[in-house]
């Protein structure tokens, strides 16, 4: 059995929305957020970016909401004992889609439509799209900004690089930036900008004739001693022992 009892597309709300009920329905309720939104998950408010979907099961907590200014969604409250939603295999955890507008459509026909058949062959097709963005992980939307975002680092590792930056240039919470990076590249955000700075350091320390200062400067360090201490930890050497090896491999 398929039945709607709510369902809006394109709503808009204010910076002070949010969504509360701490014993959550007795039918299923799928939200799909059009702007960065907060999520109650585990015990925490997280915030996640636009375009990420929600299953809350029957009975569990339902806690969402404004994050910016505005905060958008499509939603449904429904029923069904289809397995492809009773055993859909995330449920209450965001997950992020790569697809809104077709997304979208399908909320919009699911508000329009009167048949019951259409509507439970509607239900079917959108879970059975939310279950293939689930199958090509999670992280593929942000993939290629990830790339650029990592080639930036890479390339310039002596700019001022913090999280903040990072999750402010990509639209996205800094807690998510740094939990979508470290599943990408099994790496934090700042141990990579340190490697890469590191890397950096050596290049200087082999092909030029620059100060230890200069390099830590040029590096991004605004404490020559840190830059050594940073630098001892990664290589193995201080500055200074580096540059003299015959043998370093930069």
């Amino acid at each position: 059995m398929n039945q709607i009892d709510s369902i809006g597309y394109d709503a808009v709300h204010q910076s002070n929305f949010r969504y509360d009920i701490p014993e959550g329905f007795h039918n299923y309720i799928i939200v799909v957020t059009t702007t960065p939104a907060l999520f109650y998950i585990d015990g925490e408010v997280a915030e996640y970016p636009a375009y990420s979907a929600i299953l809350y099961p029957p009975g569990r907590k339902i806690w969402y909401g404004a994050s910016e200014e505005t905060y958008g969604n499509h939603w449904m409250q429904f029923s069904c004992e289809e397995s492809f939603v009773t055993h859909f295999p995330l449920q209450g955890i965001p997950f992020t889609i790569s697809d809104p507008e077709y997304i979208r459509r399908l909320f919009q026909l699911l508000t329009w439509e009167q048949s019951p058949d259409l509507i439970a062959q509607l239900i079917r097709v959108l879970f059975n799209k939310l279950h293939d963005e689930l199958s090509t992980g999670q992280v593929s939307a942000h993939d290629h900004e990830l790339l650029a975002l990592r080639r930036q680092i890479s390339t310039n590792p002596g700019d001022d690089w913090n999280v903040a930056r990072m999750a402010e240039e990509l639209h996205m919470s800094s807690g998510y930036l740094q939990s979508l990076y470290k599943q990408q590249f099994d790496i934090s955000c700042m141990e990579d900008v340190i490697a890469f700075r590191i890397q950096k350091a050596k290049d200087y320390l082999t092909y030029t004739t620059l100060s230890i200062s200069e390099i830590a400067e040029l590096c991004g360090y605004r404490n020559t001693e840190h830059f050594c201490r940073q630098f001892r930890a990664n290589a193995g050497f201080s500055p200074g022992t580096y540059r003299k090896k015959p043998d370093r491999i930069s």
